[in-house]
């Protein structure tokens, strides 16, 4: 049993946890990074860049298939998708992307790189598996999350997958039946319906893409609706059939049916990965999931030289949250006891659907439970439909809906939801001005050019603008 003594110890070698590392050796060299699996991050391997991959290729055949409204008439028995080649595409690139990660981890020293699973055994030290245990003056915990598994979907075998399996296959399957109905479900339950994969999307308490406005999510689900099944307040039980495949009996209100898949994709939501860490081996408060709380300015948990930041922490499990996380807390676990506050930005969430979905800032569910009663009174709503929005229009693009909320007696801008056309730059720019914290009326003075889809975004503040008090 090899035995160490660190400054700070670093738990998980992702996004927050690579970031983490980085900022603590800022202020001591005596620092060490765990990884129980393998480096490169969630994100790289089989998150946000290889869905994005899948999902480029999806609308390509999507616009080829879709080209006769502007005259332009494609022979569509041509258009075949080759599911190797699209796999291919995807695995390189996103192997071409974790590169670029392990290039960075290999410039670390691999004496301070240990592999194998942390847990504590006190608040100052960690065993890794059975060979390595370190005393650490402060440690971060930043072992990322997994994919909800329900117990009853245990019975499918390797029918049964998750997005990580997705991005290994070597074709694309003929049919898939996607559980869950948010982010995950919903990004590549479209995109491979969009390249030709038989798809049904289920969900149980009418959520979509995490859309917490009911106008912009009754919009968005007439939308999607259109183009695959989904079926957003299901019961379902899954089961394998005689020929080996996944067999889905559904019901919804008055609606029963049986849905037969190659596979289950499981995509309910992920967990974060602090279950085998020891916890109950130190007095840490948690949640009610058993997470370590943690103040988001600083990133510390109720034992002061304890830090905690990304997917496994009870904050928002996205990439950019991640970065931030991992630096504030690498930087308070490498010059504890003397923490400050790190830069946290605005709220910003893109779900690369199409339509996308964005929200920005306070989102509605949010102002509705901070407000209750007061919320007509002190909330201001502008919304524009993207219907007749004449950018969108002439892209043939022109599905969706966009509100943006506002203090009313203020002015100041509070947030917004939408699902539509270019929603992922119209949420930077609501971003930038959320942070800037800006009024309407000033937002209203910054340029548009035209024509443009941002143009909506003036229709909806020019809405808002006109309900303000005086």
């Amino acid at each position: 049993m090899k035995k160490l003594q660190a400054d700070v110890v670093v738990i998980g070698g992702g996004t927050a946890g690579m970031g983490a590392f980085r900022n603590a050796r800022l202020h001591t060299e005596n620092v060490y990074l765990i990884e129980s699996h393998v480096f490169g991050t969630t994100c790289a391997r089989v998150g946000c860049m290889p869905s994005k991959l899948l999902i480029a290729a999806a609308e390509a055949r999507h616009h080829a298939l879709h080209t006769d409204p502007f005259g332009v008439h494609l022979d569509k028995s041509s258009i075949q998708v080759n599911g190797e080649e699209v796999m291919n595409r995807v695995k390189s690139e996103r192997d071409r992307f974790v590169g670029f990660v392990l290039e960075d981890v290999n410039e670390w020293d691999e004496n301070r790189r240990i592999m194998g699973a942390a847990k504590f055994i006190d608040d100052h030290t960690i065993q890794i598996d059975d060979h390595t245990q370190i005393r650490a003056d402060r440690i971060v915990i930043a072992t990322g999350s997994r994919p909800v598994i329900l117990p009853e979907w245990e019975k499918l075998g390797d029918k049964l997958i998750v997005n990580d399996d997705v991005f290994s296959w070597s074709t694309l399957p003929e049919s898939v039946a996607v559980f869950g109905s948010g982010v995950i479900g919903l990004e590549l339950g479209q995109a491979l319906h969009r390249l030709g994969v038989k798809v049904t999307v289920f969900g149980r308490d009418g959520s979509l893409g995490g859309i917490s406005d009911p106008v912009v999510l009754q919009q968005a689900t007439e939308i999607f609706a259109e183009e695959f099944p989904f079926y957003l307040r299901s019961t379902s039980e899954a089961r394998l059939n005689a020929d080996g495949k996944v067999e889905i009996k559904w019901a919804q209100d008055d609606e029963t049916g049986i849905f037969v898949a190659d596979y289950l994709l499981a995509a309910i939501g992920r967990t974060p990965n602090v279950d085998n860490l020891g916890l109950e081996n130190i007095k840490i408060d948690t949640d009610k999931r058993g997470v370590p709380i943690a103040n988001p300015e600083t990133m510390q948990t109720s034992i002061p030289h304890i830090f905690i930041a990304g997917d496994a922490s009870n904050q928002l499990p996205l990439l950019h949250e991640a970065a931030d996380q991992g630096k504030i807390a690498g930087e308070n676990a490498g010059k504890f006891p003397n923490i400050s506050k790190g830069l946290r930005r605005s709220m910003i969430g893109v779900v690369f659907t199409n339509p996308q979905i964005m929200s920005v800032g306070a989102r509605f569910a949010t102002l509705k439970n901070q407000y209750g009663d007061d919320f007509d009174d002190k909330v201001a709503i502008g919304e524009v439909s993207f219907r007749n929005q004449g950018r969108s229009r002439v892209m043939l693009v022109n599905k969706g809906h966009m509100r943006v909320y506002a203090d009313k007696q203020s002015g100041k801008f509070l947030g917004a939801e939408m699902a539509g056309p270019a929603a992922e730059h119209i949420a930077h720019l609501l971003a930038w001005a959320h942070q800037m914290e800006m009024t309407v009326p000033k937002m209203l003075d910054m340029p548009f050019y035209h024509p443009v889809i941002e143009e909506g975004l003036r229709t909806a503040l020019r809405d808002v603008a006109s309900k303000l008090s005086k």
